[in-house]
């Protein structure tokens, strides 16, 4: 008997159609979204808000909760315990659920988007919160960059700088890093736990969007 030489194929995994949210909901039968009817568009227009509305902030906590684990490269805390007490400082300063929230979730991205968490946090974010907070989160990482002299490839240039700070809100931009995000990395401060934020997130995301305007 010849011995069978190489890899076998692993055999196809066998797909079903993903489950609907809500069991009186309605698939669309086609599978090329170019090939959509009318019909099978105002069924999506239907079920599409109330669907956001309902797993977005799951999805959002879930993305942030992912990170509890997570070693570091120095810092004594990682981005999930930093973003707990960031947004525990907050709170405990009498903010309101927006900016408790944008602390929360300013460095989601630390991560996975190191370079652009900033932009990260704010396009995820943006569309519920004010543009005071939209900005902020744009621009945090930068001016964190410049308190703490990080280097000049790290920093903006001059200009850009002398643009931020001619902004109406490079001042919250400035006392959040300063007050809040270069203090939140202490693993002996007492911060809150998600489960007191979780309720915040989800009033923020179940706001009306708005539309982004950029400067």
């Amino acid at each position: 008997m010849t011995e069978q030489t190489g890899t076998s194929r692993p055999s196809p995994e066998r797909r079903t159609r993903s489950p609907l949210l809500h069991s009186d909901w309605q698939y669309v039968e086609t599978t090329n979204t170019e090939d959509l009817a009318r019909e099978d568009r105002l069924v999506l227009d239907a079920q599409r808000d109330p669907y956001y509305r309902e797993v977005q902030a799951t999805a959002v906590l879930a993305m942030f909760r992912a990170g509890k684990d997570e070693a570091t490269f120095g810092y004594q805390v990682n981005h999930y315990v930093h973003g707990l007490q960031t947004a525990t400082m907050l709170m405990r300063d009498g903010h309101g659920d927006e900016d408790v929230v944008v602390a929360l979730l300013h460095d989601v991205g630390f991560v996975t988007c190191p370079e652009r968490h900033g932009a990260f946090a704010a396009e995820l974010l943006g569309a519920y919160i004010s543009e005071r907070n939209y900005w902020m989160l744009r621009h945090h990482q930068d001016v964190g960059d410049v308190i703490t002299d990080h280097g000049a490839g790290a920093c903006p240039e001059a200009t850009t700088w002398e643009r931020m700070q001619g902004h109406p809100h490079f001042a919250w931009t400035l006392e959040f890093v300063q007050r809040y995000d270069l203090n939140g990395m202490s693993p002996s401060y007492e911060n809150a736990p998600l489960d007191v934020f979780e309720p915040m997130v989800r009033r923020v995301f179940v706001r009306p969007g708005r539309p982004l305007v950029l400067d």
